[in-house]
């Protein structure tokens, strides 16, 4: 059987390559097919326990039997509402979803952006692009939104997020929450952005003056 993978940011670079098909015995699971993969790829090596892996836009544990035609996606770490999350290449409107929150009965307003800097890691930055995994990135968002709605029933929440290029002063991440009460639209703010950075396969490359490269475990 045949599968395919599908590989991003660092991870991507480090192999050389964007996505890989690879021949298996039936019946073989996602880690055996990661064992064939490090001795293939030395540089996955270095990736082993820090890779969240997906096969076909859903988390799985390496004991997940393969099938023939499956999309296997290895997720290095991440770099760090309306009802439907979205991503975009486009400039980010908190007006956009200051609309999708408010009404008459939420008097507790709370905003978040996510702002290009012009430095990190005591360099200047020139830029960032940021890349997605849409299918898994979605599917994690929607995860968030599904959690703040259990854990604060009465909040609205909207969220987007940029893809590709953004320069100084762009705003790469805006979120808005309403409540009829101060706290719980903080309290799900928070919770959001939180999650975000440590579960949606989004990636950070900065290009600084030293050179680029893509941020992972870095806070």
């Amino acid at each position: 059987m045949r599968v395919r993978v599908l590989l991003f940011a660092g991870l991507r670079e480090a192999l050389g390559e964007k996505e890989l098909d690879r021949e298996l015995s039936e019946g073989s699971s996602l880690g055996e097919l990661m064992g064939e993969l490090e001795t293939a790829y030395a540089p996955l090596v270095r990736y082993r326990g820090k890779l969240v892996i997906s096969v076909n836009a859903e988390r799985a544990p390496l004991e997940t039997e393969l099938a023939d035609g499956d999309e296997v996606a290895l997720l290095p770490p991440v770099s760090g509402g309306s009802e439907v999350p979205l991503l975009q290449a486009a400039p980010l409107s908190m007006d956009a979803l200051l609309e999708r929150v408010t009404s008459p009965d939420r008097g507790g307003v709370v905003t978040f952006s996510g702002v290009v800097r012009n430095h990190a890691r005591d360099q200047a930055i020139d830029h960032l692009e940021y890349e997605a995994y849409p299918p898994m990135a979605e599917k994690e968002l929607r995860k968030i939104l599904a959690e703040v709605r259990a854990r604060w029933p009465h909040v609205r929440l909207a969220l987007c997020h940029r893809i590709g290029r953004l320069e100084i002063g762009d705003a790469a991440v805006m979120i808005a929450a309403a409540a009829p009460h101060r706290a719980e639209a903080f309290e799900a703010c928070r919770f959001a952005i939180d999650t975000l950075k440590e579960t949606v396969p989004i990636w950070k490359k900065e290009f600084a003056e030293s050179g680029a490269y893509w941020v992972e475990d870095t806070p």
